[in-house]
């Protein structure tokens, strides 16, 4: 039986300078391609007689614990202004309830995340004091998370919120993990990271977030951090703010006042 020669193979293309230029800079255009592709889609949302120019704002949100009722208005506005589960354990937003005992121990609930309110308080030790803390992406300068998602999916706008785009996220739930706040989830329907987003399609509109809207006693406060006359700042001037594990350097941009020291 004859032997089949095999065909000799093509030498491998050498790669030209002029080529190896042009794979890098397409490589390095990329990054820049996606950023310009996020601001057109910033001025999609802003569709409208004033045009949204996100380098000139800056936000961030303030949250008076004093005034905290536990109502969980603002959950339930959050879930159906941003489609969120009705099932628990999917929240953008959330309510914590702190029971502290004589004995110094801090007992923590949030039943289906403070949306229904909460049932009376009792404890065999007593109790000493309770207060409620709203909880939420807290849109950090320095975030983790866009650290160590592998795609960029997750990215910080010019405004200073912290988005995920959907089309790039491939739900590898690093951002989850990486999350200090235990803020982000991965939506059941979509299998894509999500969270909090200071309600962006209201504010490119020149609208409030819908949990500060809803708030009963005004607990909630949201405006520009670089303007003087924002509600944001003279709130911030008038108490003594904390943020949520400060030490860990993610420089988060919510700020509470009256926080008691078992919270932070």
């Amino acid at each position: 039986m004859e032997e089949q020669k095999q065909p000799a193979r093509e030498p491998l293309e050498e790669i030209s300078d002029s080529r190896r230029e042009f794979l890098t800079t397409c490589s390095l255009a990329a990054p820049l391609l996606l950023l310009s592709l996020r601001a057109a889609e910033v001025a999609a949302f802003a569709a409208g007689d004033t045009p949204y120019n996100p380098k000139e704002h800056y936000y961030g949100m303030g949250v008076d614990v004093d005034r905290c009722i536990g109502c969980g208005r603002c959950v339930d506005a959050c879930k159906t202004e941003n489609d969120v589960p009705r099932e628990p354990f999917y929240f953008r937003t959330w309510v914590e309830r702190y029971v502290v005992t004589p004995e110094g121990e801090t007992l923590v609930d949030s039943p289906n995340g403070g949306m229904s309110g909460f049932p009376p308080t009792h404890s065999e030790k007593g109790i000493l004091r309770t207060f409620f803390v709203p909880k939420l992406c807290n849109h950090c300068d320095n975030p983790p998370c866009v650290q160590v998602c592998p795609v960029g999916a997750t990215f910080k706008t010019e405004d200073g919120v912290v988005l995920v785009d959907q089309e790039y996220c491939i739900g590898c739930r690093y951002c989850v993990q990486a999350c200090p706040y235990g803020a982000r989830f991965i939506d059941p329907r979509t299998r894509t990271a999500e969270k909090c987003t200071f309600c962006y399609h209201r504010l490119v509109r020149g609208l409030l977030p819908a949990c500060v809207e809803v708030c009963p006693t005004g607990a909630r406060v949201f405006g520009e951090i670089q303007q003087r006359s924002s509600p944001l700042v003279r709130f911030t001037r008038r108490h003594k703010i904390h943020t949520l594990k400060g030490h860990l350097n993610t420089k988060p941009k919510v700020y509470y006042a009256n926080l008691d020291e078992e919270v932070r």
